[in-house]
């Protein structure tokens, strides 16, 4: 009872705001997907929401939130711990109300006798104190003070965790320190572990929440199951709407079909919170008289949002005299601006949760701020929880980048240089009264391009789209802005136009695109528009910046592209890198000669673990710059992946050496890996050394390669561990490319072994230039004869052959095991048998 009068009641926004709806009547069922995790994924989630936007074309399987801990046709294992992430808004906590309402009201999971609901914010409050773990139920959850060990011992619990990505706790997985008693007395990251590990009461169900770049805190090891949450699909934004104004079908049409009309807000409607900005804001716009023109970036959505809770808060506090209201205003202003540095310091620091003494520092009024002012109450949660500490954040994210650019854009145009100077950590002549738009703004953009993962970036958005005379007319008077000329927006624009970001990953130079179509301007749209539609390609050098919009254009388009080649576009070396990011909507990448190094592998990683991976092909030959390292990340978090489908991978002449072997290894022993084709030619420093480390791989048995080209590797006694390779069952390979290598007869020796095993299905040997001489001939046509071989084609051009290898060459054809279709070999010129 206590847990369903906790649950069955939806809040959006805040509870001060008063719109308590039934969690059944508002709750639509999120598109939730089991998948595994993959690695730490740092990157700003807007960037993943780009991609998410595109799930209801994929092929993989929804799973319903009350199914999480059921085990689903074909899977044998039992599901004990399930981790679920989702990016910031996107219903993970929704997901968690929905399934203990249901539970509480005798509709699911009824197998389950106790549900305990923890959140990490309140576990941080005591992150200090030891509790057993009996003591940490009871302190929480007053209601199971009656509870003992014994009657926990033999029920069936699940305990859920909300945020991991809230935490403040060091959940260490290397201390082994065991708990494994509920009355046992230890710290609270011990509780957690231990439980996590199962050596605290291990038959009951855990289920973790968490942001993406948090949930690597929980080794995969201890995880059963983990799901993603990717918001609502696009009927389900529909569904949204429809329900929010069912008594309005008007209203919610018109809805529907303005956010249709720009991609930047439908993609954000993924996010159920955006949409009920979206709702408040076009709400409030027709319910006004009159024609208004609709917000149709996210900086305008964002302004109506602060102009509509400017406007209830004077609703409800507006007596009737001006003077009052002239002060609302003012109020208005002063805690809008404290809240923003509030905003933008946090936003800096990474930090999304903030104690009354954080509102302080900021000379923010905790009672003005979130009893007297509805702005304030609309736009923050607070929490008050256990020992009546609050803990307060804003709604989402986006709102609290938001408020940080309208206080640095305050900052800028009433010039308060300190500010500016710290942000930038860069001195201005502080004597200049005008810093300059155009340099104060690159300045922005090239910190946050440096930014590791891009934390800035929507905040650089924002800043960008509050410079439009639009959404300095809507906060103007609300902040006492006056709007920019036209002829410096202009000169804004074109600076991003001609913005290099020089030796910027490719995924954070889009960026720039996407704070020109924050300034309403859409030429390079079009021009890239009129480029795809053009029959002369060739002869348009595109600029770095069409080549970020054509990356995001590309990978945001419905339709998969057969083939990604760059070298068919008329653009500079460090353009034709931009457009890596459409590696992620392509089935084939042909990339050679690019310049790519290691830190371009992140993208091509992320477009191999991304789901779908349409990639099937990749080409990276002749990037020297590649190296090692680069192989390294690409294994790692890319072709080692589940969700990895890659077919075929050059590296042919890109300066490896034997230490990329072993990552490429490990990738050949994945179960999950599909690799037929490898290329590593042309790689002098691989090696011996490197064959042999490759060899543990490909003698896997889950090893599905077919071809390898190792030509020109600066091979010489590798030929042993090859063989091992021909001889292991099952042997996969079919083509093997040795040419210009000094293997000599001793190597063809040693060859042969593995030729002569009846586990041996290869059909091409190519070993041009190898120093073969008659008598490693005629160890080849022993091997060929001495049982069924499968080999078409035998390439020797090139070597020492004399008169007698040649013949027996030629006789080998007779051998009844011989499948012999293609020799060739040196003898008088080139000739074919």
């Amino acid at each position: 009872m206590n847990l369903r009068r906790r649950c069955e009641f939806a809040i959006e926004g805040t509870a001060e705001a008063g719109h308590r709806t039934h969690l059944n009547r508002i709750y639509i069922e999120l598109y939730i997907t089991e998948g595994q995790c993959e690695g730490v994924n740092i990157q700003h989630e807007v960037w993943q929401l780009e991609t998410v936007s595109r799930m209801e074309t994929l092929q993989d399987s929804p799973i319903k939130c009350h199914d999480i801990f059921k085990v689903l046709p074909g899977q044998k294992k039992f599901i004990r711990v399930v981790l679920t992430n989702g990016i910031a808004g996107i219903g993970k906590t929704f997901s968690v109300r929905k399934f203990t309402l249901d539970w509480a009201e005798g509709l699911e999971n009824q197998d389950v006798s106790l549900v305990i609901l923890l959140s990490f914010r309140e576990l941080n409050l005591i992150k200090e104190k030891k509790y057993s773990f009996l003591g940490l139920l009871r302190c929480f959850h007053p209601t199971l003070q009656m509870i003992t060990a014994e009657m926990l011992a033999l029920c069936k619990v699940l305990i859920i965790f909300d945020g991991l990505d809230e935490s403040r706790l060091s959940l260490d997985f290397q201390n082994n320190e065991i708990v494994s008693d509920v009355t046992q007395t230890s710290s609270v990251n011990l509780l957690l572990t231990n439980l996590i590990k199962g050596n605290l009461l291990p038959s009951s169900l855990l289920w973790i929440t968490s942001r993406p770049a948090a949930a690597n805190q929980v080794p995969p090891l201890y995880v059963d199951r983990i799901t993603e949450v990717r918001g609502f699909t696009d009927t389900q934004k529909e569904e949204y709407f429809r329900r929010r104004f069912s008594d309005d079908e008007s209203l919610s049409s018109r809805i529907i079909s303005h956010i249709k009309s720009s991609q930047s807000l439908f993609i954000m409607c993924h996010i159920p919170v955006f949409c009920w900005i979206t709702a408040t804001v076009l709400e409030n716009i027709w319910s006004i008289p009159g024609q208004k023109e609709l917000p149709k970036t996210l900086t305008g959505m964002y302004s109506h949002f602060l102009l509509v809770q400017s406007k209830r808060k004077a609703e409800k506090y507006d007596k009737g005299h001006e003077m009052i209201q002239q002060k609302l205003m003012h109020t208005d202003k002063e805690e809008l601006l404290k809240l923003g540095r509030l905003a933008f310091e946090h936003l800096e620091k990474g930090n999304i949760l903030f104690y009354q003494e954080d509102l302080e520092q900021c000379g923010l009024d905790v009672r003005q701020a979130l009893v007297f002012s509805g702005l304030c109450t609309e736009i923050f949660k607070k929490e008050c929880i256990i020992f009546q500490k609050m803990i307060y954040c804003f709604v989402h994210l986006s709102i609290q980048e938001f408020l940080a650019a309208v206080y640095m854009t305050h900052c800028y145009l009433n010039r308060n240089m300190e500010v500016l100077v710290t942000f930038l950590e860069e001195d201005w002549d502080r004597s200049s009264s005008d810093p300059g738009l155009v340099d104060f703004l690159s300045k922005v953009v090239d910190k946050s391009l440096k930014s590791g993962n891009g934390h800035l970036d929507l905040f650089v958005r924002f800043l960008h789209g509050l410079l439009l005379e639009s959404n300095h007319h809507l906060l103007g008077g609300l902040l006492g802005w006056t709007a920019s000329t036209p002829e410096s927006i202009q000169r804004v624009i074109n600076n991003l136009k001609k913005m290099n970001a020089y030796d910027i990953s490719p995924d954070r130079s889009i960026n720039i695109f996407h704070c020109l179509m924050e300034m309403n301007d859409h030429s390079v749209r079009q021009e890239i528009q009129e480029y795809l539609h053009s029959d002369n390609r060739s002869k348009k050098k595109l600029t770095k910046t069409h080549c970020s919009a054509l990356a995001y254009m590309l990978q945001m388009s419905e339709e998969v592209l057969d083939v990604l080649d760059l070298k068919k576009f008329y653009a500079s070396g460090d353009g034709r890198r931009r457009l890596l990011p459409a590696v992620r909507n392509c089935r084939n990448a042909k990339l050679s000669c690019c310049g790519l190094s290691e830190r371009h592998c992140e993208v091509l990683s992320s477009a191999l673990m991304s789901n779908p991976s349409h990639l099937r092909e990749l080409d990276l030959s002749d990037n020297d710059y590649l190296l090692d390292s680069g192989v390294k990340l690409l294994s790692a978090v890319g072709l080692e992946s589940p969700n990895c489908r890659l077919e075929i991978l050059r590296l042919k002449n890109c300066s490896l050496s034997e230490s990329c072997c072993e990552p490429l290894a490990s990738v050949l022993k994945s179960p999950s890996s599909h690799l037929r084709e490898l290329d590593l030619s042309n790689n002098n420093y691989l090696a011996d050394l490197g064959v042999k480390r490759l060899s543990t791989g490909l003698g896997n048995p889950h090893c599905r390669l077919e071809t390898l080209r190792i030509d020109r590797c600066g091979l010489e006694n590798c030929c042993t561990s090859l063989a091992s390779v021909l001889k292991s069952n099952p042997s996969r390979l079919r083509e093997l490319e040795l040419s210009n290598n000094d293997l000599q007869d001793s190597g063809v020796n040693m060859l042969c072994a593995g030729l002569e095993s009846p586990h041996c299905r290869l059909e091409a040997l190519r070993l041009k230039r190898c120093g073969v001489m008659d008598e490693g001939c005629a160890f080849l046509v022993t091997a060929l004869k001495s049982n069924p071989s499968h080999l078409r084609e035998l390439d020797l051009s090139q070597n020492k052959l004399q008169e007698s290898g040649v013949k027996l060459l030629s006789d080998i054809k007779e051998s009844p095991h011989c499948r012999l279709e293609t020799v060739k070999h040196w003898y008088i010129g080139f000739v074919t048998v």
